[in-house]
């Protein structure tokens, strides 16, 4: 049986722009793995883990913004890529899917490494293709390619997500010893994707209608770090003097993004000075459960969603319009003719260096460490520069640099306990610049948030908040340090989420530019810090996930540098030496303890609690 239509595969992959694939080893698989083993176009990698092969694809994916191709063996080797094709779907990142399968007439009747791989992935894919059997006839062969360039368009279509495309293989599976595989060139489908734009009219009347709210407040979810919107929203922001509020996944280094601490006081004076009258938000999820339900509970008159494609949630229970637009072309339009009419701002944005940007654009050229992104002047630092404000966005101004003068002192205390809060705070503000910060689940993406980032490091933020599962947060960060070699890569992470993919190191490429902060205090710690569990006499045994480990033996395992500090002395030395860019791939273990850690969260609460009261 001839198997062109399998080889056909990688070529269709390489001229669509996906030159990347992450296989696992198998049986079933082999005509796949040969053939793009053998592309020149296609850099491959092999990963034994499936679950974590798939997350090492979502890495790479996000690190070079395009698709990115995954290839495993029948039965449940599929199965275990599932959760970062959830992660994928909800994250909106496109992966194209190949899952080696049995073929039709062997399906349930008792066969070795045989499931039902129909639609694996339901509702979590964009799509779900089978290629025929028989692929010896011409026009099999041309049916085989036809589904190949569906699946790929469809991935990488707006938005963006992950498709399957299951293979039934029959034997045998293995070209003949000295025969070679031909790549011919070969008719592709190409699909240009258009954004949406605003038109003259639906621009005046938006802007008719921010002009016309007392109370304007742009909240951006989880989006990728853009130029061109940041620097489109910061325009946006001053000519029509309001106020932007990002979590650290936003990757808006000029936002607001204290939020965490002085809404979490219930200062009810507070919030009702806060409260919109129009929210115009963009992105996806939110880490800050404090900003979330506080605008679930305040009433909001309007609120605006801008979002090219796609379906829409109504996170906040306020929604009242979708705009179908890209957020940099939102918030270019409107500035672009406001500006026009003269509301405040001398110098109109250049339109035309704006419109059409796409969140797939790479954020830095490849020499990053020469390159500076554009220079942006902080939206909190509107008012020292001599742009007017008026007392609604002043408030927001003002309550944030309580916070963050709230924050620094508070770290400052003399004679703190050793703990973890403290330690990721002294970890974070020595990040190196441009450095790609990966946060895991649980409580490390939590501190993170609420400490914030260091201003004009360019550093830019990703975290599995698609669905927020711990399973492949390391996995993510490999992916992102193999596919950006030239930028430094740092995975801030939990014991539990760390011991549970250490898979992610079990592969044969070098990742000098990777460092790996630890957070250890021996249980699933967030247990004693979030009301419910923490109070319920199973805490210890059926909540914290205790477990002695630690992290020498897998550093030692995969080759990392291995630091380990239980003192704050002992992290201030190591700091330096860890993110140093020579040296190699490496991992700092912060070993600390789950009651004082739980006892100084406690203290920060309490003490933000009578600061903003």
């Amino acid at each position: 049986m001839s198997l062109q239509a399998i080889h056909n595969i990688p070529e269709i992959c390489a001229q669509l722009g996906i030159t990347d694939a992450v296989l696992s080893p198998g049986s079933r698989c082999a005509p796949l793995t040969i053939a793009f083993a053998r592309h020149p176009g296609v850099q491959v990698r092999t990963v034994p883990d499936e679950r974590a092969a798939a997350f090492i694809g979502l890495g790479i994916a996000q690190a070079q913004r395009r698709a990115v191709a995954l290839v495993c063996t029948s039965g449940t080797a599929g199965l275990n890529y599932a959760p970062a094709v959830a992660e994928a779907y909800f994250q909106q990142i496109p992966l194209v899917v190949f899952t080696a399968d049995r073929p039709p007439e062997w399906i349930d009747q008792l066969d070795g490494q045989t499931i039902r791989q129909t639609d694996l992935y339901g509702a979590h894919a964009k799509g779900s293709f089978t290629l025929p059997v028989d692929i010896s006839h011409p026009d099999a062969e041309w049916h085989a390619a036809r589904i190949v360039n569906e699946a790929m368009n469809l991935a990488q279509r707006a938005p963006a997500g992950p498709v399957q495309v299951n293979v039934p293989l029959r034997e045998p599976f293995y070209p003949k010893a000295g025969e070679e595989l031909t790549f011919g060139p070969m008719k592709v489908i190409r699909e240009e994707m258009s954004a949406p734009v605003l038109l003259p009219s639906q621009a005046a009347a938006l802007r008719d209608t921010i002009r016309d709210a007392a109370r304007v407040l742009v909240v951006a979810g989880q989006h990728p770090w853009e130029p061109a919107l940041q620097q489109a929203l910061h325009q946006f922001s001053i000519a029509f003097d309001v106020p932007v509020v990002g979590d650290t996944i936003a990757n808006l280094p000029s936002a607001i993004g204290q939020q965490d601490v002085f809404l979490a006081a219930q200062n009810q004076t507070l919030r009702e000075s806060l409260r919109p009258t129009l929210l115009i938000t963009f992105g996806q999820s939110l880490i800050s459960k404090a900003l979330k339900l506080y605008l679930r509970n305040t009433p909001i008159a309007q609120h605006w969603h801008i979002q090219a494609a796609g379906e829409v949630a109504d996170t906040y229970r306020a929604l009242t319009q979708i705009i179908r637009v890209e957020p940099a072309d939102f918030f270019a339009a409107l500035t672009a003719i406001g500006n026009t009419d003269s509301i405040g701002v001398s110098e109109a944005v250049d339109s035309s260096s704006i419109l059409g940007t796409t969140a797939m654009r790479p954020p830095f050229p490849a020499d990053a460490t020469r390159v500076a992104p554009p220079a942006l002047v902080p939206i909190s630092a509107a008012i020292e520069t001599g742009v007017p404000s008026a007392s609604y966005t002043a408030a927001w101004q003002r309550t944030n640099a309580q916070a963050t003068d709230f924050l620094d002192t508070f770290f400052q205390q003399p004679n703190q306990p050793f703990n973890e809060f403290a330690a990721i705070h002294k970890a974070l503000h020595s990040l190196p610049e441009y450095t790609v910060l990966h946060l895991a689940n649980s409580m490390a993406v939590r501190y993170a948030n609420i400490i914030g980032l260091p201003q004009g490091r360019a550093v830019e933020v990703f975290a599995n908040r698609g669905t927020s599962g711990i399973d492949g947060c390391t996995s993510t960060a490999v992916g992102a340090a193999l596919a950006q070699p030239e930028r430094p890569v740092v995975l801030l992470t939990g014991d539990v989420a760390f011991f549970y993919d250490r898979n992610a190191f079990w592969h044969n490429y070098p990742t000098p530019n990777l460092r790996v902060v630890l957070l250890n205090n021996h249980a699933g710690g967030i247990f004693r810090l979030i009301d419910g569990p923490r109070q319920q006499p199973e805490l210890e045994e059926f909540f914290e996930t205790r477990q002695p480990l630690r992290a020498e033996n897998t550093a030692r395992d995969f080759g990392l540098r291995y630091f380990a500090v239980s003192s704050f002395a002992e992290l201030e030395s190591a700091l330096p030496v860890f993110f140093a860019a020579e040296g190699g791939a490496a991992l700092l273990e912060i070993t600390t303890d789950s009651q004082t850690n739980a006892a100084f969260f406690e203290h920060y609460r309490n003490t933000v609690k009578a600061a903003f009261a």
